[in-house]
């Protein structure tokens, strides 16, 4: 949405940082690439009127420390992954690193699951990255300025630990967080008029999708390799170097094909049958989904809850084949275009694209679950196929390629533009609403923070007791 500067100022100035902290919380991730010295120059910049000292403790939040040289690694993590740092104090620094604390320690409190296993799936992940960008594992430990491997894997352990907790607590308040649309109506009545949100252009898009045949013959390659795999296991090959070297889901590729679910996780339908058809340390026949084919091997059964790791490979797709598909959306945009059928007809009886055809090939956008996407905030290549057609307009035959490098040609057309405006109740309401959720957000984070301040042990220490914190930290 494009919001206009002064849309959001009625909203109470301490609980408005507070959820700036907390969205920033997210994006403050282990430094992922080489300081460079004018990044290190920088942070020079913000300490430069602080004397040089002994690092130590200088707060306590539950049953976590935090030191002053934290401080510092926060800063280099923050300007490692791409943030600024030129208006971050340190005092504003130490409050954000004093409520991630108070999440983890609740989340401990409260009984949220982490398990061991979640954390070192990732911390692979962050490992393998931080390897790639800084050359060498040996590197990344002098970084971090640990003596070897072991105490930097019990480092970065404890870190994406405490993250995961954090994250997860974070989650617990929001999600418990609903609004009526009462509270929606009352929510806009408060704006005042000279500060509505301003919306930005918006498309609604419908699109229909030719889908290359695949061979018999290209189908069996991919299934023979798979029980190729699945006999080299069994006689005592690792299924996670496998997954690494082979598979195409780039979702789990890096983690040696790991996921963990139950029967409620959102995979499709045949991936799910199969899996908990399994039994512990039984790997799959390969068998097929939307995606391509597949082997699983699970791991661990955990009551209704799965530790898997899946391989998965597409088949090839042919040039013949690519060419008739070609041929095909060619003829159905001439069909379109000469009247003889129109888009939605075309897409509900020509489509091959399930989740769309039966809705005339409307498309739903993932992220505000309507038919609306916001022409700022769609993703460039989508942007690039939508952008410059007029409203029934329909595009030339376009080829889309996912991430596994499974292609399809296809056909958009614009069904309705909505020019940019002022937020109108009625045309907004599903936006609106958003806006009232997140203010609802907001404040429940805040009232929850003045809570737990007041019943957690927390100490600061030295000169940050002079500092003037979003929360109470100090309970004054």
């Amino acid at each position: 949405m494009l919001l206009n500067t002064k849309q959001m100022s009625f909203i109470n100035n301490k609980i408005a940082l507070t959820f700036f902290l907390l969205l920033f919380s997210s994006g403050i991730t282990l430094a992922q690439e080489i300081i460079k010295e004018s990044v290190v120059d920088t942070i020079k910049k913000v300490n430069s009127n602080k004397k040089q000292k002994i690092d130590g403790v200088i707060a306590k939040v539950g049953d976590y420390i935090i030191l002053d040289s934290d401080i510092d690694k926060s800063y280099l993590e923050i300007s490692g992954s791409g943030g600024s740092i030129k208006d971050i104090t340190r005092c504003q620094m130490l409050g954000k690193l004093m409520e991630d604390k108070l999440y983890a320690h609740h989340a401990i409190q409260d009984s949220l699951k982490v398990t061991d296993a979640e954390v070192k799936s990732v911390m692979e992940d962050k490992l393998s990255y931080m390897v790639e960008g800084l050359g060498s594992l040996d590197k990344v430990v002098k970084y971090y300025k640990k003596n070897n491997e072991d105490d930097f894997r019990s480092y970065l352990f404890d870190v994406l630990k405490e993250q995961k907790l954090t994250s997860e607590m974070q989650k617990k308040i929001v999600d418990a967080v609903e609004i009526t649309p009462e509270e929606v109506r009352n929510f806009f009545k408060t704006i005042p008029t000279e500060e509505l949100p301003v919306f930005g252009v918006e498309l609604e898009v419908a699109q229909i999708v030719i889908t290359p045949k695949i061979s018999d013959a290209e189908k069996q390659k991919v299934i023979d390799k798979l029980n190729q795999f699945k006999k080299e296991i069994q006689e005592g090959s690792s299924f996670a170097t496998k997954a690494v070297l082979y598979s195409q889901d780039p979702g789990s590729r890096a983690t040696g094909g790991f996921y963990k679910m139950n029967r409620k996780t959102p995979f499709v339908k045949e991936f799910k049958e199969v899996a908990f058809s399994l039994a512990e340390g039984e790997i799959s026949a390969p068998f097929e989904t939307d995606f391509g084919y597949h082997i699983i091997f699970v791991e661990k059964i955990k009551g209704q809850e799965l530790e898997l790791r899946h391989i998965l490979l597409s088949p090839a797709i042919t040039e013949e084949s690519l060419k008739e598909a070609k041929e095909t959306i060619t003829l159905i945009k001439k069909r379109i275009q000469d009247k003889e059928l129109t888009f939605p007809e075309a897409a509900r009886t020509l489509s091959d694209e399930k989740e769309t055809k039966a809705n005339g090939g409307v498309l739903i956008n993932p992220k505000t679950q309507d038919t609306k996407f916001e022409l700022t905030k769609m993703d460039p290549s989508f942007y690039s196929q939508v952008s410059n057609l007029k409203e029934g307009e329909v595009s030339l035959p376009l080829i889309d390629e996912d991430q596994s490098g499974k292609k399809k040609y296809k056909l958009v057309t614009v069904t309705n533009r909505i020019e940019e405006h002022t937020a109108d109740y009625a045309k907004d309401y599903i936006k609106i609403k958003d806006l009232a959720l997140k203010e609802k957000q907001i404040r429940t984070i805040g009232k929850w923070f003045d809570e737990k301040i007041k019943e957690t042990y927390i100490k600061i220490i030295g000169e940050y007791r002079d500092c003037a914190f979003t929360n109470n930290w100090l309970k004054k």
